[in-house]
This record gives structure tokens, sequence and C-alpha cells, in this order.
């Protein structure tokens, strides 16, 4: 049931900047939508929320504030782990907030998709919640709001939790999401973090029953009663965590499990149970279709292209990636040529400023420099990292996938990517035709040198280096694409800022990354 005063449709815009997209999870008081940052070009989330009549301009000044002040709060006691809020907007009785980009899939999406998780997956999501409300806890801050509306889940790296300082500023506490409030909100009473452990119990207990420990009724207050007063329904498939659970959901807030003794049966239920955790990540339905318009990651100087346009593609995704540089240098192929001999330059290239492409470099496993170590994706490539880098990011649509590595997702990054099917067989037209048209909408856009063919560990490569964005946050790129055949093809992408790309340091680390690269074995 929605109950959105604020009447809006795709593509308008918000407070003059913010296009609205589509709507990708609903609660009672409460639509998400993909946005886009018309001003910045970005993609953004934004949560339309209602607010009480009349919406006053020093009570909206109020909300907005609180919102802001509190994520930034958040943001900085948990970085990575808590949405960031950029923005939040009253207009005509609707809070608007807005916050980054989340690489991750909504849990109420995932729930309504696999309907229940097994227990070790649970405990897994539940110990990270943990982790963000014992830190809010700590700084005297209760969320108020926590739903599967509010939870992000990354195939890569932890949860990201949405909606802190929202609590109160609707109608009612916890119109938004009345299945998962406390009984003391229920009765509108002051809540404090006991409130927020029981939202704990009830997320840990829907994940895994697929269904909440009390029903959306229809009606918010009817919800609301049945919450205070009604007994649990005895869960049947939360096994260890079952104590766990039902000591979380308990009435009286006082009797509550604490936080440590959660932690401890959570815990102790993963390490129980490791091998049950290691399921498939998520592939977002019509967050992958979004994704495959911008870019991924957060190197510096990346903008996105027209959102609109991306949810008109859903069937060329694989297309529309290599187009917007998503997967530079990557063709669906022909069985590849394989030259015995460095490939000679190819006449089709466009003559350019002298470029600093490395040489092909053999296949041989070579010895790694001190201070790094071979990493294998569980995609099956391999490539040698510096200490100290790990995964950042990762992006998938069907038939492609792109990893990003790097110390904290700050410049210098290296991003693989990989395409099942693009359709072209020549790695040369691919950077040219397909990859250069997106990356001149980049300011500052400058390729350096040729596109150069080469052969690369036997396989038909080429390489296109240049340079993005202005002043202190102008970036240097060199790409490498391969075609390994039967429509297959790979791409390296290391990114440095400008001022710092003939460093030693970064100079080591490309030849590395070429040297030791390995695609999947057959």
């Amino acid at each position: 049931m929605t109950m959105t005063k604020a009447h809006v449709s795709a593509h308008e815009l918000v407070a003059g900047r913010y296009r609205l997209l589509e709507v990708f999870a609903r609660e009672t008081n409460r639509l998400w939508w993909y946005a886009e940052d018309v001003a910045a070009e970005q993609p953004r989330l934004v949560a339309q929320t209602s607010l009480p009549d009349p919406s006053a301009d020093d009570g909206a000044r109020r909300v907005t504030a609180r919102v802001v002040r509190t994520s930034e709060t958040m943001r900085l006691l948990c970085p990575g782990q808590v949405a960031t809020v950029v923005d939040a907007v009253v207009e005509a009785g609707t809070l608007w907030t807005v916050t980054e980009w989340i690489d991750g899939t909504p849990l109420a999406e995932l729930l309504d998709r696999e309907s229940a998780f097994n227990v070790a997956r649970a405990a897994r999501v539940g110990l990270e919640l943990l982790d963000v409300l014992q830190a809010a806890h700590d700084e005297g801050i209760t969320h108020g709001e926590l739903s599967p509306g509010q939870i992000f889940v990354r195939d890569s790296g932890p949860v990201v939790v949405a909606g802190f300082g929202l609590a109160g500023a609707t109608l009612v506490p916890r119109l938004a999401a009345p299945s998962y409030a406390s009984p003391e909100q229920a009765r509108d009473e002051r809540i404090g973090p006991a409130a927020d452990l029981w939202a704990l119990g009830a997320l840990l207990y829907t994940m895994m029953e697929g269904r909440p420990p009390f029903r959306d009724r229809g009606r918010p207050d009817a919800t609301l009663k049945a919450v205070d007063r009604l007994p649990l329904r005895t869960p049947l498939r939360t096994g260890p965590l079952t104590q766990a659970v039902q000591g979380l959901l308990r009435k009286n807030s006082r009797e509550r499990l604490s936080r440590p003794v959660v932690r401890e049966a959570l815990i102790r239920t993963l390490d129980e149970d490791a091998d049950a955790d290691r399921e498939p990540a998520p592939v977002p339905r019509l967050r992958a279709a979004y994704a495959g318009v911008r870019l991924a990651g957060r190197e510096p100087g990346r903008r996105i292209l027209a959102a609109g346009t991306a949810l008109a593609v859903v069937t060329v995704v694989a297309a529309v990636l290599a187009a917007t540089h998503q997967l530079p240098g990557v063709a669906g192929a022909k069985a590849p040529a394989r030259p015995t001999a460095s490939a000679a330059p190819s006449g089709r290239h466009t003559a350019g400023p002298a470029s600093s492409s490395p040489a092909p470099v053999p296949s041989a496993s070579p010895a790694l420099p001190d201070g790094y170590h071979r990493y294998t994706a569980p995609e099956g490539f391999s490539v040698a990292l510096p200490d100290g880098w790990q995964r950042l990011t990762t992006t998938r649509v069907t038939g492609a996938y792109r990893v990003t590595f790097g110390r904290d997702g700050s410049s210098p990054t290296l991003a693989v990517t990989h395409s099942e099917h693009v359709g072209l067989d020549d790695p040369v037209a691919v950077w040219r035709d397909d990859v250069e048209p997106g990356l001149r909408r980049l300011p500052g856009y400058q390729r350096v040198g040729a596109v150069r063919a080469t052969t690369y560990q036997g396989y038909q490569a080429a390489d296109l280096e240049w340079l993005a964005g202005t002043g202190d946050a102008r970036v240097h790129t060199f790409g490498r694409g391969l075609l390994t055949g039967h429509g297959d093809g790979f791409s390296l992408r290391f990114t440095t800022p400008a001022a710092t790309w003939s460093d030693a340091a970064n100079r080591l680390a490309l030849s590395t990354f070429l040297q030791t690269f390995r695609v999947p074995q057959a």
C-alpha cells in the first residue's frame, strides 16, 4: 500500500535537477527511485517520503538538516557501509532524500526473488547490520527505520544501510515499514537502540522464514496493532539462530538480547556453517541494466551517459557496456588470430601524440616483484596485485562483468572486464568505433598516441591510452583489450592521477599487471 502524496512519474525532475527513472522498491509511505542528477551527470538513488500536513518551512528545514547531518556522521563512523546522502529536499509535502549510487541489490528485491536465505547467509547479513548499528548506538544514534528497503546487499563487501535520520519524519512512527516496527514504536513511545535490535530480529526472521514476523495488514494502524498485541509466529527455519531471533523479538524492550549476545550467536553460526554461505552473487535485474550506462567504481573524472537511454537498451547490455567504456577494448570474437610474431600496426589506426603503450609481454609466469601477491578471482582470471590492494567494486550484467581493484577507491585502480558477446572481431575497431565515441564525452578527453594493434599472450589485442578530467581530477588511463575466441573478450584498464602517471611505482604496477594477468582456463 503506497500513501505517498506527491504524484510524480518517471523522467520528472525533482528540485530542478534529479530526473526520476524507475521505482525499484515500495514501502507503505515511501518509494525508492533510480534517478539521475542531470546537473552533475551522476546516477543517484532517491527516496520519496510523505511528510505530515502542513509541512512548514522551518519543519522542512529541520527534517532535511537532520537527515543530512545524521547521514554524514554515520558515513564517517562506517565508511562504505552507510549510504551517503548528497541532498535532501522538501517539495509539496514530500521529503526527497538523494543518495550516492549504491553498488548493491535492495534486500527487499532479493527476498522477493529468492523468498528466503539459508541460515549462514542471513547470519552474515545480520552481523554486518549489527556492526553498523553498534557504531550508531555508541554515538547515541537510533536508526528507527530499518527495513528491507533500507538495506543494499553487495556481491563484494559488506551491506550498505540507508535511511539514517528519517525516523520521526513521517506521520506516525515507522509508517514506512510497519511490519518491522517495534512494539514501543507501535505504541508511539519514545524509542532507542532496543527498537533497532527488534528490527534486526525481524529482518533475520524474514530472511530465513521468507515472510516478516508480522504481516502487513493493508493499513498501518492495523499492522502496528498486530505488532504490539499478537504473539510471534514460531519460526521454523531459523535453526541455530532460533533463540537469538526470538530473544530479539521480545515485546518488552528491556528483555531483548544485548548486542554482544547476538553477535556471539551470529559468529558461532557462521563458524559452524561456513560453506553454506558460499552462494552465487546476486545479479540485479533493473540495476544491472542501469549499470550498463553508468561508469562503475569511483574513478576521478568519470561521468555517466543519459540514463533515460539506458532503460531503452536492456536487451543489448553488452553492446552498451562496450560503447560507454564500461568494458573498454572487449569484443565478442570469432576464433582469434594467434600470430607467432608481433602484429604490425593496423592501417586503420588513427594518428595522435606519441603513446607510452607497453610492448606485448610473453605468456610465461614471471617472478613477482617484492610487495606483490597473486590474486585469483572467483570468476577464474588471476593477476598480481600490490600488497594492500583489494577488490573494490563488482558490476555484473548478463554475459559481462567488471571488477575494479585498488587501495581505497581512489586512483590508481585496475579494472578487469569480460564480455561473452559483443560481435566485433577487430580489437582496434572496438576501441576506435565503440569505445572512443563514449570517451569523447568525458571532460578534458585526449587520446595519447594511436590505437595500437598488438598480440598479448598469443591473443589478438589492441591498446588505447587517454587523459580525462580537469585540474586535480585529471587522470591518465591505459587500456588493453584482447579477444580470446568464441565470442569472449577481456580488457585491463589501469588509471592513475595524471600527475603521477610516470612515477616508478605506477610504471611497475602497469608492467606487472600486463605480465601476470591470466584469463580463466577452459
